[in-house]
């Protein structure tokens, strides 16, 4: 490189810049005054309008299925449009208790479309986290796969307010095994719920507004039941620009691209390794493919072998997860059987990573940019990331914030609402971390104590 590249500091303050697509503002959400991204779109529908940009490349791969970000789009139109004929409305709760699967994707954006609160349930909960869940959100529908309702079919006359379940089926091109029906409960395959979808179909009209609640993860705490953290339409999309951002930021500083090797434009590829029912692998991996034109490439369990098998015939550009899914890649026996060239983004977070992991990294994957990150589900993912250049100069950071979260050490012994400058400051400070930004969910579900406590 030539010359220095810009400072963090200075691309910001580029891309923030009146006019710019990364314009920030001031504005007041929730009685609280913060700075959000000015540009940014202000519903989900907006954003699954924009993968119509990317119609005819492939969406979602599974196995042996694949859709198109246009079969996918009608399909998730569908969906909205037979839940709203089932009766819900702006607010209510739906719920995906599932393994990862293409249907998972197309029920969430059906649901949020449609005005509903998407509630993405642990999938690996026992019967009774399942059914607490689904009785605490107070879901309406549930789309299920075959092995949770197996777990909970005899539970679910205890949950008053579930109306439909909706099955899907683990095993492409075979029906879902919906067993016998339930009293007072529609039981129904995803199949014959959509029914036939017309190529044509577009989401039905419904009245959103920004700060409407969207989604529902719930997070679980040290001690009692786990807390719904509620976002909305703002808090998804907040963290949606900012990793849009990052990458921008990225691109402006460096030059780094998704460029082939012959110098043409190719398709971001990601292998989802992380569960859909937590904030990272919806939030910071499904929705931002969904706007930007990336394949999701899903795996029915995680095996480094198979996903080393995946990164070559899918061409593979993303890999995301925990720093042990990179470790689990990088320790396979056969890893150099495979073609990996493809891979140019390797990112994690959720725990520390050990420090000669990102010399490992750089060694395999020589194309590939490191990153990491810091975030929590009641911040709707990304606060912090650190990636490129700057994480392999400082691989024990997770980067700085993103324009739009303020954030401040309080020592334990604060009594205010707002830090202000007077906290004291510095690499040596020890104490709480607050997070003020659009990111921040509005609270948790029906926990008004727990609420007030966090937020």
């Amino acid at each position: 490189m030539s010359e220095p590249p810009l400072s963090l500091v200075d691309a910001t303050a580029q891309m923030t810049a009146p006019g710019q697509m990364f314009e920030t503002e001031r504005a007041n959400v929730h009685g609280v005054e913060m700075t959000v991204w000015k540009h940014a779109p202000t519903t989900m529908r907006q954003i699954l309008d924009l993968s119509l940009n990317h119609a005819s490349r492939d969406f979602l791969v599974y196995e042996d299925q694949r859709f198109t970000f246009d079969q996918h789009y009608r399909i998730a139109a569908t969906a909205a449009s037979h839940l709203i004929a089932r009766g819900v409305v702006v607010g209510d709760r739906v719920a995906i208790a599932s393994r990862n699967l293409p249907q998972w994707v197309m029920a969430f954006w059906g649901g949020a479309v449609s005005g509903a609160v998407v509630v993405p349930i642990n999938a690996w909960w026992t019967t009774d986290e399942l059914l607490y869940g689904l009785s605490d959100s107070g879901s309406k529908v549930l789309f299920v796969d075959e092995e949770r309702l197996e777990r909970v079919r005899h539970r679910l006359h205890e949950l008053p307010d579930l109306s439909t379940v909706v099955v899907l089926s683990e095993e492409p091109g075979r029906p879902a095994r919906i067993g016998d029906a339930l009293a007072n409960i529609e039981l129904v395959s995803f199949d014959d719920f959509v029914g036939a979808v017309d190529p044509q179909a577009v989401p039905p009209e419904v009245s959103i507004n920004t700060d409407d609640d969207v989604t529902m993860f719930y997070t679980s705490g040290t001690t009692g039941r786990p807390k719904g953290a509620v976002g909305t339409h703002r808090n998804v999309i907040t963290n949606l620009m900012s990793l849009f951002f990052v990458g921008q930021r990225a691109t402006l500083r460096y030059g780094t691209g998704n460029v082939d090797d012959h110098g043409a434009n190719t398709q971001n590829a990601g292998l989802l390794n992380i569960p859909l029912f937590h904030a990272t692998g919806c939030l910071a991996t499904m929705t931002v493919n969904t706007a930007a034109g990336g394949k999701l490439v899903m795996m029915h369990h995680f095996d480094a072998r198979r996903a080393l098998k995946l990164i070559e015939s899918e061409r593979i550009t993303m890999i995301g997860g925990v720093p042990t899914i990179a470790m689990q890649i990088l320790d396979h026996p056969d890893f150099a059987q495979f073609d990996t060239s493809s891979v140019r983004s390797i990112s994690y977070g959720g725990a520390p990573a050990p420090p000669d992991l990102v010399r490992r990294l750089r060694a395999a994957f020589p194309k590939a940019q490191p990153g990491n990150g810091y975030g929590l589900t009641e911040t709707s993912a990304a606060v912090c990331l650190n990636s490129g250049p700057d994480y392999v100069a400082k691989p024990d950071s997770c980067g700085p914030a993103v324009p739009v979260c303020e954030l401040a050490i309080v020592p334990e012994n604060f009594e205010g609402d707002e830090p202000d400058a007077s906290l004291p400051r510095g690499p040596e400070v020890v104490g709480e971390l607050w997070i003020k930004g659009p990111n921040v969910v509005r609270g948790y579900w029906n926990k008004p104590e727990e609420t007030d406590a966090s937020f």
